[in-house]
């Protein structure tokens, strides 16, 4: 499932995590590339542990702890601390790969299984030309360039790659995210249950929120959820 998520950062966020991100030290991106990875990866990244970086990991952590969306698409059990990317001039492109199935993060040894991979815009498209992030998925290849402040999430075990930049800058965030659901066709069954029970009680009045078709829609849910969670 390709979910996109407008708007998980404010304007006011997403203007504090550029001027961060803007004047920061950058370091080639290949410093988290796995084996394969290496081969095809030319970018920039922030340095895991710079204050600029840790700077900019709050301000994204705090807005996915707002984003209904977020939760109920991704179900996150762990999140990998967000880390960011710039694509330009010569350092401009990262070809077809597919993510590391574990992540460690070096400054605590833990692991996350990397179910979710996201990736959040910080550049709008009129910044620049090129970036798309092209995912394979089962209905082909799918070019996505989204407005500053929005995401995408799509599953870790996707081929994709982002392409060549050829004007401008391109800054986002990434990251993944080990889901509480593993399978991504069973997350797609419970987002998709969500979204019809919140239809369900926005159809009906305020007084008969708690009618048998609502009740029973979110019985199945959370009875689903609990069959299929790993917490």
């Amino acid at each position: 499932m390709l979910l996109h998520l407008p708007h998980v950062l404010s304007p006011e966020a997403l203007a504090r995590c550029r001027t961060i991100v803007e004047t920061a030290d950058w370091e080639d991106g290949r410093i988290t590339a796995g084996t394969q990875s290496t081969q095809v990866k030319n970018n920039r990244q922030l340095p895991e542990e710079s204050q600029a970086a840790q700077t900019a990991r709050a301000i994204v952590l705090a807005s996915l702890s707002t984003c209904a969306l977020f939760f109920t698409g991704a179900l996150p059990k762990k999140i990998f601390p967000p880390l960011f990317n710039r694509y330009d001039g010569a350092a401009n492109s990262f070809g077809n790969h597919i993510d590391n199935s574990i992540r460690t993060w070096a400054a605590t040894g833990a692991h996350v299984r990397t179910d979710l991979s996201a990736t959040l815009f910080l550049s709008d498209p009129s910044e620049y030309e090129g970036g798309e992030l092209v995912i394979e998925d089962t209905f082909g290849k799918q070019a996505i360039k989204l407005a500053a402040g929005d995401m995408i999430l799509y599953p870790s075990s996707s081929l994709h790659q982002v392409a060549p930049v050829t004007r401008g800058t391109r800054l986002a965030s990434f990251f993944w995210i080990e889901s509480m659901v593993r399978d991504d066709a069973q997350r797609k069954l419970l987002f998709d249950m969500d979204m019809a029970i919140m239809a369900v009680r926005a159809a009906e009045s305020a007084d008969a929120m708690d009618s048998t078709p609502a009740v029973q829609l979110t019985g199945c849910y959370h009875n689903l959820l609990r069959m299929w969670a790993d917490t």
